[in-house]
């Protein structure tokens, strides 16, 4: 096959005009260029050549194939002032030594007994609410998933500080919307107001983080929560050694972040499409209505709730919490018939994926009915790729969509989502997909949640 040296793409007579629209709108500069130019696009930003692919087979090549061809790309190389080397930014020998201490934390029996932690914690925010008020549901999810995963990762109550934590984890995001500011590396170190608000967002988490670490270690105590998983992993296929404070602070750091925006960010624009498509709405509330009759799901319902998952793989395919993956090329390889020289950047986009109308009919429609088994068995394997794949799929996707799937159906029996009108909808693709403006919902209560004998599971009757 006749090599392509060079893909096609955009060559702008105005220097960084490519950077301005990429700044001024990331998804609408993926979504032009994909349409323009095909599933391999190549652009500079600044000196900085990138690849932009939007194919199943190609995105394959990199993340699978060719995966130690690439090592990850400029955002979650930045995302180490945050993170350290915890298992999203770390790298090579050290990334595998971290996943194999970590990965019996996310085993299948260990992820179930968390089940019980997430109906339960739904329930209870759902009834903090008012039946007819309006709030900010995503808020009120990054709210509801921060306490689970406190209460998985460390054992530990964190609702009562998250606000607090909330405005730290977002100022310390902020950072992110530099990623593709020339000289960021230099600006970082100047007395800037935002370089202020992120050091101060920084050793809020970490005193939060290392209270519980060092408490912890004092006590010795196993609580059955992630945290004493990952202080009691030992790593036989390696050195033998475990983690050090350092290293159990980037890991749970990552899952921090991770662990509670990604989630709350999916079940935000979930209710917010489930607003906008009552059909959709009245299925699913049948289902639980059925299945639960009332109860509150345990990880044994998952199963049967078929339409519940469909609900949210349709919501995660058009509104992906991660919805950019990027990789520095460590070598000269080729993707497509093209080459892809060291040092360049490679994209690849969930949304834009994901949304294509050669792997999902009616791309830009809200279809539940579309996740069939067969359709799953018929799309090509990285059409849909939420979590990432290869090597360095996202370790904590099991717990992710049991919790997602726990909560949708814990809080959709109990409530009904309606969209304030009058409030803007649009998206802020930053690090994950958040809604810009927040997402202002008036809750309305379905039913009058009873408590009936003890012995029995909380009941909707």
């Amino acid at each position: 096959m006749e090599t392509k040296k060079m893909p096609p793409g955009p060559k702008p007579k105005i220097p960084g005009r490519n950077l301005l629209a990429l700044r001024r709108d990331p998804l609408g500069f993926f979504q032009n260029l994909t349409r323009q130019y095909g599933d391999i696009v190549y652009f500079k930003l600044g000196s900085q050549p990138v690849y932009l692919i939007n194919h199943p087979d190609y995105i394959k090549e990199v993340l699978v194939t060719r995966n130690a061809s690439f090592m990850k790309g400029r955002g979650l190389q930045r995302a180490k002032k945050l993170l350290g080397e915890g298992l999203l930014t770390s790298e090579g020998d050290f990334h595998r030594r971290q996943r194999r201490l970590s990965q019996p934390a996310f085993h299948r029996q260990r992820i179930a007994a968390y089940a019980e932690v997430m109906s339960s914690h739904a329930a209870r925010i759902g009834d903090s609410w008012q039946d007819g008020a309006t709030f900010d549901i995503g808020q009120e999810m990054m709210r509801l998933t921060l306490g689970i995963v406190g209460k998985t990762l460390f054992d530990a109550e964190v609702e009562s500080e998250a606000a607090e934590i909330g405005e730290a984890l977002t100022a310390a995001i902020e950072m992110f919307k530099t990623v593709t500011t020339p000289f960021a590396d230099l600006m970082d170190k100047l007395p800037l107001a935002r370089n202020k608000r992120f050091f101060e967002a920084k050793e809020r988490l970490d005193t939060t983080i290392y209270r519980i670490i060092q408490a912890r270690r004092a006590s010795g105590e196993d609580r059955g929560d992630l945290l004493s998983m990952l202080l009691q992993a030992q790593d036989t296929e390696g050195d033998g050694g475990s983690m050090t404070d350092l290293q159990l602070r980037d890991e749970a750091m990552t899952i921090f972040l991770a662990g509670h925006e990604t989630t709350a960010n999916a079940l935000t624009w979930t209710w917010y499409l489930l607003s906008q498509h009552p059909q959709v709405e009245a299925k699913l509330q049948a289902e639980l209505d059925t299945v639960l009759a009332g109860r509150l799901p345990t990880f044994e319902d998952l199963p049967k709730l078929k339409y519940t998952e469909m609900v949210l793989s349709e919501a995660m395919r058009l509104y992906p919490p991660a919805w950019l993956l990027g990789r520095r090329a460590l070598e000269d390889c080729q993707i497509g018939g093209y080459d892809i020289p060291a040092n360049s950047i490679v994209l690849m986009s969930q949304y834009l994926t994901q949304r294509d109308p050669r792997y999902f009919s009616n791309p830009n429609k809200f279809e539940p009915e579309r996740w069939t088994a067969e359709m799953r068995g018929n799309l090509p394997k990285y059409a849909y790729f939420p979590f990432g794949g290869g090597p360095r799929i996202c370790i904590g996707e099991a717990f992710a969509w049991m919790e997602g799937e726990l909560l949708l159906a814990t809080l959709a029996q109990q409530w009904q989502f309606r969209h304030d009108p009058t409030h803007q909808v649009a998206l802020q693709p930053l690090v994950t997909l958040r809604p810009k403006y927040g997402m202002r919902m008036r809750v309305e209560r379905r039913k009058i949640l009873a408590v009936i004998p003890a012995t029995e599971p909380s009941r909707i009757v």
